[in-house]
């Protein structure tokens, strides 16, 4: 009984500490951005480009990212289903040489699978919304496919030495990418205004760790 009182006390105090050391970063309208949110995404950027951002851009980061999940759930736009997550962690293991390199990886930053599902639950849900709210609106220029592929896909075949595609084989894939272009400049903007009608205090210093 006395061991387990005080398992009980030491989880206890390990929850505080950890409650003290954690901290407000930013206010956005009437919710909250945590020190600990900022090192969530730090940790999965480091393990899928070997890299993060600074906290400063990190944070602007995730108030974007509070502005286009609080649209979609205002539209109630539909949250990745299981198979949805399924495939993004597939993608991402498979972007590993093998799985044992993967799982090591892991391990060094300190991810476990559940945090790195649902921060693949949060990106299919947020980018599967901002593509269905702005890609009805793009028009894609029949020039525009042509000249795409004369100034990005020849060079790039020429430079690795590779036989380039037709421009017919290659259409579909290079109107896709401008697609997101446009979807991604589109959203831009949209964050842009979005960001000047709402109530956002930044509590992050520059060079914040």
């Amino acid at each position: 009984m006395r061991g387990a009182t005080m398992r009980a006390l030491f989880a206890m105090l390990v929850a505080i500490a950890q409650e003290l050391l954690d901290r407000i970063v930013a206010r956005v309208e009437n919710d909250i951005i945590l020190l600990s949110d900022i090192q969530a995404l730090s940790r999965y950027q480091q393990l899928v480009e070997g890299k993060s951002e600074t906290p400063v851009q990190i944070l602007d980061r995730l108030i974007d990212q509070w502005i286009v999940q609080t649209e979609a759930e205002v539209a109630h736009f539909p949250h990745p289903s299981d198979a949805d997550m399924d495939r993004g962690l597939s993608r991402l293991q498979k972007s590993f040489a093998s799985t044992e390199e993967y799982e090591e990886r892991k391990k060094e930053i300190g991810l476990d699978d559940s945090e790195i599902r649902r921060t693949i639950g949060t990106q299919v849900y947020l980018s599967s919304y901002l593509d269905s709210r702005f890609r009805p609106s793009v028009q894609i220029d029949p020039k525009a496919i042509e000249d795409f592929y004369q100034t990005a896909v020849l060079p790039v075949a020429k430079a690795r030495g590779q036989e380039p595609p037709s421009l017919e084989a290659a259409r579909d894939s290079i109107q896709e990418a401008l697609i997101q272009q446009k979807i991604n400049e589109q959203a831009d903007r949209w964050l842009k205004e979005s960001r000047l009608r709402l109530h956002i205090e930044k509590l992050l210093e520059e060079g914040a760790k």
